[in-house]
């Protein structure tokens, strides 16, 4: 008896510990955040007093971005998130408190001059940076510090999102393919909620679109078919996001030129090709998703079928050239509009496979079914639980062992027929067939070969 006392009572300080720092952390981190969305907002409004589209100042906006980055926190590099989860990997969850502002005035200049980057990325990098200061500041230890730096993305993330309870697993999910880490799940919840009411009550609106799809579309085998190959089809795309981004970064490095001559003529690149596709890839592209929530046609018949392609090479010269920003919100666009193309393909049903694109889609890029699913509830009802949880799960499988964050740390096999060198990076991991697998698709070629000279 008095040793279960003794448990439970050390079981409750420990929580009531982690509920007080966890809150806090939340609040600081709303704040802070919303700071952030206001000053983006403010940007984005002030586009009305330029004599031309803001989106013709790119090439001086990547400059101006690549000069703050290089210049006082080559941290703040990139879409953010990917240096988050690799300061929580490698080195306890320390990230330098520069980061924070220069993250926040870079990611507003790339986007107020038309950079194709999201604002959560840079919003999960200013959270984790202030629960880091904090911890710093009260000398917490290395493992404290690191449970309240994944609090600090789960804030980021929920505040950004205005989801708080998808935007908190997806900071703990995100972390290791294959693994959810339960000792910081209270925390990150707590931190998530406070950080996004602090958002809240500070005036930050979120959008939200719930489409009461049960009373539209019945739950019926036909759909389930097309949903499951709906969750194919948005593997594909999550693989050929993730291939474009890294292999753009990797031809953009590997070009012999000054890096700001390099960012200057990326962003003319875009400017021109504008000219012949449209300038609506430039941007957070907000719009563009919400119009795709309609079944009327009149309101989203104007979305080419390439949108989604278009907008994956915008996102990946502009973060591949030293642009600034998150990659979730183009994530976002490409999968609603891959969805709406699919939709079109099938039918009448372009709202509701726009709907599961955005979050299969963040599913397979991310390594994050479970976030991914319960976001597809927050935004869009609960009458689409059931689909978005086929489609995210296939998404996820189909986009085989990548990411879009290559510092994610890979813990499980997509499928038993393969050998997973587990522990590593993920695009470091090595992949290949088990002996028995190997086996099985040597007698297959050899039977395809003696049948192909019979």
């Amino acid at each position: 008896m008095k040793k279960h006392l003794i448990e439970q009572s050390i079981i409750f300080l420990s929580v009531t510990k982690w509920v007080l720092l966890s809150s806090t952390i939340g609040v600081i981190i709303g704040a802070i955040v919303t700071f952030f969305l206001n000053t983006i907002h403010s940007a984005n409004s002030a586009k009305q007093f330029l004599p031309f589209e803001s989106y013709y100042l790119l090439p001086f906006g990547l400059m101006i971005t690549i000069f703050l980055v290089k210049k006082f926190a080559p941290d703040a590099t990139g879409h953010g998130t990917e240096k988050v989860i690799e300061a929580v990997h490698k080195k306890d969850g320390w990230i330098d408190v520069k980061v924070m502002p220069i993250k926040l005035f870079a990611t507003v200049v790339t986007i107020f001059t038309g950079g194709s980057v999201g604002k959560e990325g840079p919003g999960a990098q200013i959270g984790a940076g202030a629960a880091s200061f904090i911890a710093q500041i009260f000398k917490f230890s290395a493992k404290d510090r690191k449970k309240v730096v994944i609090c600090g993305i789960s804030a980021g993330f929920a505040s950004v999102f205005g989801t708080p309870i998808s935007g908190a697993i997806f900071g703990v999910e995100v972390l290791i393919v294959g693994i959810i880490m339960y000792d910081v799940l209270l925390p990150s919840f707590i931190a998530g909620f406070a950080a996004y009411t602090t958002a809240k009550l500070l005036g930050v609106n979120y959008t939200y679109y719930h489409m009461q799809f049960s009373n539209a579309l019945p739950f019926d085998i036909i759909l389930v078919m097309q949903v499951i190959l709906g969750g194919l089809f948005f593997g594909l795309i999550s693989y050929f996001l993730i291939k474009v981004l890294k292999e753009t970064e990797n031809k953009i490095s590997a070009i012999k030129l000054n890096i700001y001559l390099k960012a200057f003529l990326a962003g003319s690149f875009l400017v021109i090709l504008s000219f012949f596709i449209g300038d609506q890839y430039f941007g957070l592209g907000l719009d563009t998703i919400s119009s795709l929530f309609y079944s009327d046609p009149n309101i989203s018949a104007d979305i080419p079928w390439y949108s989604f392609i278009a907008k994956t090479i915008y996102t990946s010269v502009t973060l591949g050239a030293g642009g600034s920003g998150g990659v979730i919100t183009p994530i976002f666009y490409v999968g609603a509009t891959s969805g709406h193309f699919l939709g079109t393909l099938f039918g009448d049903n372009w709202a509701l496979f726009a709907a599961l694109g955005l979050t299969s889609v963040l599913a397979g890029t991310t390594n994050s079914p479970i976030a991914a699913t319960i976001m597809a509830v927050e935004l869009f009802g609960v009458e689409i639980a059931h689909y978005a949880a086929i489609s995210a799960v296939i998404t996820f499988l189909i986009t085989g062992h990548r990411s879009v964050f290559q510092s994610q740390i890979l813990q499980m096999s997509k499928s038993d027929m393969l050998n997973i060198d587990y522990g590593d990076n993920i695009d470091k991991s090595h992949v290949d067939l088990t002996v028995k697998s190997k086996a099985k698709v040597e007698h297959i070629l050899q039977k395809v070969k003696w049948k192909t000279k019979k």
